[in-house]
């Protein structure tokens, strides 16, 4: 088999990984949301999205009807060479994925207008809905490490990239993203939640961050500032599905990059709902990527 074979069959199995499976740091969180839950509806629902969990992992269904749009974050190793071919069977065993689910057919047909306006009618193709450009970064040793993400629509109209005024505080700074969630919390819907949060110099890096935390979140490690944001959307007393309990948030991701000097911090929040986050990750090492090249088709 081809590195652009091994790539694209991986990306697909990715997809339908990410679509269909809780990871086992989930499954956790909710059964240790369901124990400590004091609502009875609340209980009810985080028992019933559970067995929902169970069921979609047994028979390859997807976790929620709103499949998301597939996001991509690579990790090159400085000792990986990263050629075109593998970057398109990417893009290409992502499509294969979304076709084999199939996630929900979703792409906006037609001119700039259109598209904005929703009124060139909706592709029939799953694939057309396409990932948006790949987020890079160079980090040590010799792997590639790819994290696909799909990222449903509720969380994005909920979301939030803004400025914050520090005051020469962190906990200002946290506290004010941890009331964008609560806030977020009470107008979702599909809680719990799990609010995530990148901090940069600018809109793209806040957001990039944001990505960040999503891929390397785990809800069964959380720091201090991911606990404060979780303890105050906790304290809205929203519960699942708005069913009013003491669990609205199951834990929190943070990821705080460079800063610079300056009166404000730019702020990325997304309220990730009940089934997120949705990601798979696979690693290629740099001598397998070279044997594979050598050998040809």
């Amino acid at each position: 088999m081809t590195v652009r074979d091994r790539v694209r069959e991986l990306a697909r199995a990715a997809v339908i990984t990410a679509e269909t499976t809780f990871r086992s740091d989930q499954y956790r969180a909710y059964e240790r949301a369901r124990e400590r839950e004091t609502g009875d509806g609340a209980r009810w629902a985080l028992e019933a999205m559970l067995e929902n969990a169970r069921i979609a992992e047994k028979k390859g269904y997807p976790l929620c009807d709103d499949t998301g749009i597939p996001h991509l974050f690579l990790e090159v190793g400085e000792g990986v060479t990263l050629g075109g071919d593998v970057l398109t069977a990417l893009l290409e065993g992502v499509a294969d994925g979304q076709r084999a689910l199939p996630t929900r057919p979703m792409g906006v047909l037609g001119s700039v207008p259109e598209r904005l306006s929703q009124s060139g009618g909706l592709s029939d193709d799953p694939a057309a809905v396409v990932p948006p450009a790949m987020v890079v970064k160079v980090v040590p040793g010799a792997e590639l490490r790819i994290t696909l993400m799909m990222m449903g629509g509720g969380p994005e109209i909920r979301g939030k990239t803004f400025r914050v005024f520090h005051e020469r505080s962190a906990e200002k700074v946290i506290r004010e993203a941890a009331n964008w969630a609560a806030e977020a919390a009470g107008q979702l819907g599909c809680t719990p939640i799990i609010p995530s949060i990148g901090i940069g110099r600018t809109h793209y890096e806040a957001t990039t961050l944001m990505l960040e935390a999503i891929k390397d979140g785990d809800l069964d490690r959380q720091s201090d500032l991911e606990k404060l944001v979780t303890d105050t959307v906790n304290a809205t007393g929203t519960g699942a599905i708005g069913l009013r309990g003491s669990v609205t948030a199951l834990g929190s991701f943070v990821r705080v990059g460079p800063a610079r000097a300056s009166g404000i911090r730019v702020v990325c929040m997304r309220p990730s709902c009940a089934v997120d986050p949705r990601r798979a990750t696979f690693v290629l090492s740099a001598s397998d990527l070279q044997e594979r090249r050598s050998a040809g088709p």
